[in-house]
């Protein structure tokens, strides 16, 4: 009886309905079929594993450091040195490059932390000419907000705003609801605000003027105390009273550099400072610029660095932070003494020290193996043409200023207008196109005139449109190079290629930008927490280093990004 009612489509249909309010008791031994009602459990969820990650990111830029110094100095590196434990203990990508041009700093600091080009971020240079404008852009300035801290309103009028697009820093604040803190610390004001991102908690730089680290008004409107403590502590002077002379033994400079001093190599610490020792007591109170020039400029950028882990409590709050540091001080180094002088050797000795003496202190203030670093480089660097000449290998200087006279020269006596040529920036022509527009000429006869001009210098391998890009007959590495780093709204009208070997510039001194290894070949270091140990030869990119990271984060990628995890370097 009671199988063949539970059989039947009545029963099963109200079976179905009643089911879904109560639970059914079958009685066996009279048929009865009775409900019996329960209050309806509460399903146990659970909770999704908390997300792995480090309690601190610690990115590291070293303005102008060409991957060959990691093992041209190897051997001058101490064994507790900052680089001899990335070496030894980290993951080293030895052949990442740069994708694109041009290989300046600005663009550097965002490609590694946006994972993007200036084609698509936006930071075609230290600076490019604005045609709405009609004046130069300089990368990170912003006329909207104030300098805070700052002697000048030039110094101060900073932010990330001319970037387009996000950093690994702004998807690690949205990814933790903004609980994550993320600073910027540097020398140069590009290189803190644009690693940092447009959400950063912090970004500070520093003022030659006044010898004390600024930041503006799009972060916060009165300096923290502690910075204002930093600032009070006079730190410059303290380090302008060392001095700067040779950390090691000067007979061993003579296997890594060439004499000490070279008539091609500039003066920054002023004309009669010809050599080592340098004395810098001469500054103290007067020239707080010059500590810019001197590894010294790293201890300082270090320090801060140190004071805002502790101020900010970073790495201590339950979420990962992101410190981004860059040392700006091999870069002025580089460009007046080039990568084969004694100051470029001592520079980098003691950069290996520095880091490592920072380490030491993330150790013990976060946790040794509690953090995550990467080191790379902005851009690399040429050697000093000088240095070229005299040991018989091609190279020389472009009078890029020089160009632009007689180009405009020639153009008013064709044409009758005054400067058609605005521009040279970023090893490109810019024209005044409102002068064009109003005299109702076109620029395509202009811009063939100005790239077959510039084919005459010798030193000059070829020049096009930069709307000729994509057709022109050049390599695919080139190509892709320079249309990476074309920007319509930015880039200029007739792109220049120099020949290997050439730089714009005078008679002393070295520069980087363009497309070719020894500007474009840059180290890439990881260590630390989800980092594996060893290194690969496979080509990597300096868009990889936010993606990897993102990877490692779990988190989004920069809204711009381009490059591709390299899995080699994250522990599975």
């Amino acid at each position: 009886m009671l199988k063949t009612l539970v059989n039947t489509p009545i029963f099963m249909k109200k079976y179905l309905i009643v089911s879904l309010l109560g639970l059914f008791v079958v009685n066996a031994n009279n048929g009865v079929i009775a409900q019996k009602t329960v209050a309806a459990a509460a399903p146990k969820t659970a909770l999704a594993p908390a997300v792995a990650r480090p309690k601190l990111v610690v990115g590291i830029v070293i303005d102008q450091m060409r991957w060959d110094y990691l093992v041209r100095y190897r051997p001058l590196f101490k064994a507790n040195g900052g680089l001899t434990r990335l070496l030894s203990q980290g993951y080293s990508c030895e052949n990442t490059l740069i994708p694109y041009t041009p290989t300046v700093t600005a663009c550097g600091h965002t490609c590694a932390y946006t994972g993007s080009v200036p084609a698509i971020h936006g930071i075609t240079g230290n600076a490019w000419w604005d045609n709405q404008l009609m004046r130069s852009v300089y990368c990170s300035e912003d006329k909207t907000v104030k300098g805070v801290g700052s002697k000048t309103d030039a110094d101060g009028q900073m932010s990330p705003r001319n970037m387009l697009t996000t950093t690994i820093g702004d998807e690690l604040r949205l990814a933790t609801n903004f609980k994550s803190k993320v600073v910027g610390v540097a020398i140069k004001d590009r290189g803190a605000i644009l690693p940092a991102g447009h959400s950063a908690t912090a970004a500070y730089w520093y003022e030659g003027a006044s010898g004390n680290f600024i930041t503006s008004t799009y972060y916060t409107n009165q300096l923290p105390s502690w910075v204002n403590e930093f600032n009070n502590r006079k730190v410059v002077d303290s380090l302008y009273k060392l001095a700067w002379n040779t950390v090691l033994p000067t007979a061993t400079y003579a296997d890594y550099a060439t004499a000490d001093q070279k008539e091609y190599e500039s003066k920054p610490l002023g004309k009669d400072a010809l050599g080592f020792p340098y004395d810098l007591s001469k500054f103290i109170g007067k020239d707080y610029g010059k500590i810019s020039s001197t590894p010294y400029g790293n201890t300082l950028t270090a320090e801060m660095a140190k004071a805002a882990v502790v101020a900010e409590k970073l790495g201590q709050s339950g979420n990962t932070d992101m410190l981004a540091v860059s040392f700006s001080s091999p870069d002025y180094i580089g460009h007046s003494f080039g990568p084969n002088s004694w100051e470029n050797v001592d520079d980098y000795v003691r950069l290996d020290e520095e880091l490592g003496s920072f380490f030491t202190f993330l150790d013990k203030q976060v946790g040794a193996g509690q953090y995550t670093v990467f080191l790379t480089a902005d851009h690399a660097v040429a050697h000093v043409p000088g240095f070229m000449k005299e040991n018989k290998l091609p190279g020389g200087v472009v009078d890029d200023a020089g160009m632009q006279k007689e180009m405009n020269a020639q153009l008013k006596a064709k044409y009758g207008i005054d400067n058609l040529v605005v521009s040279m920036y970023n090893y490109q022509v810019y024209l005044n196109h409102n002068k064009l527009d109003s005299a109702k000429i076109d620029d395509a006869p202009i811009k063939k005139w100005i790239a077959d001009f510039a084919k005459k210098n010798d030193a000059i391998a070829n020049a096009f449109p930069t709307s000729d890009i994509m057709t022109t007959p050049i390599t695919k590495t080139l190509r892709e190079m320079l249309a990476n780093g074309f920007n319509p709204r930015r880039s200029g009208d007739v792109q220049l290629i120099f020949k290997p070997g050439f730089i714009e510039g005078g008679n002393t001194g070295t520069t980087h930008g363009l497309w070719y290894p020894y500007d474009a070949h840059i180290p890439l270091l990881w260590y630390g927490f989800g980092i594996n140990k060893g290194s690969t030869n496979k080509e990597t990119y300096m868009t990889d280093i936010a993606v990897t990271l993102a990877a490692l984060l779990k988190v989004q990628m920069p809204s711009g990004a381009v490059g591709k995890v390299i899995e080699e370097v994250i522990k599975k």
